[in-house]
């Protein structure tokens, strides 16, 4: 009976898992923080929003994206709250707060903005979260805040400093709220 409960809650913690050690999911914290960040292409067409919520040990990272290109595109979280079109390349890098290299499948990874990639449906919407363990409000909403870029290809999950992922086709600054 014991070995099942331990195999039961081994199950459980490894469904969270994205094998690299980084949870999917996390407790909602009461009354924890929330920040919402809405997604704009380079011309201003609204492509979905992403929402960092304050869970148990860290942030959770929704992204839920619409009128994108079916396939897989990268994903991250930036280090500055800005989105100047037409290449977003005002959000700077990645959020990386650790000082490691890109991605998850990195021995010395990942960036704690490294989130897997999001998969575009026939119907040009997707969905994707990730929880980053020990990731705070406080240090995601910085003196310059930071932003949710999505990219044109997907990422590769390996190569430092982006992945690989191609230009930047979406970006929303995240605010408190």
């Amino acid at each position: 009976m014991r070995v099942m409960v331990v195999m039961a809650g081994a199950l459980a913690l490894a469904a969270c898992n994205d094998g690299e050690g980084r949870m999917h999911t996390g407790a909602p914290v009461a009354g924890g923080a929330r920040a919402v960040a809405l997604l704009k292409s380079a011309t201003g067409a609204d492509i979905g929003r992403a929402t960092a919520t304050e869970v148990a040990g860290g942030l959770r990272i929704t992204v839920d994206a619409k009128a994108l290109a079916p396939g897989k595109h990268g994903a991250h979280v930036h280090t500055a709250g800005r989105c100047d079109a037409p290449d977003f390349a005002s959000a700077g890098g990645h959020w990386n707060p650790t000082n490691m290299k890109h991605g998850a499948m990195n021995p010395q990874g990942p960036h704690e903005g490294d989130l897997p990639n999001l998969e575009i449906d026939s119907r040009g919407r997707g969905t994707v979260a990730m929880m980053i363990p020990g990731a705070t409000m406080t240090g995601l909403l910085d003196t310059d805040g930071a932003a949710l870029v999505i990219h044109a290809s997907a990422d590769d999950l390996m190569t430092d400093p982006a992945g690989n992922s191609g230009a930047r086709i979406a970006c929303g600054v995240f605010q408190a709220g």
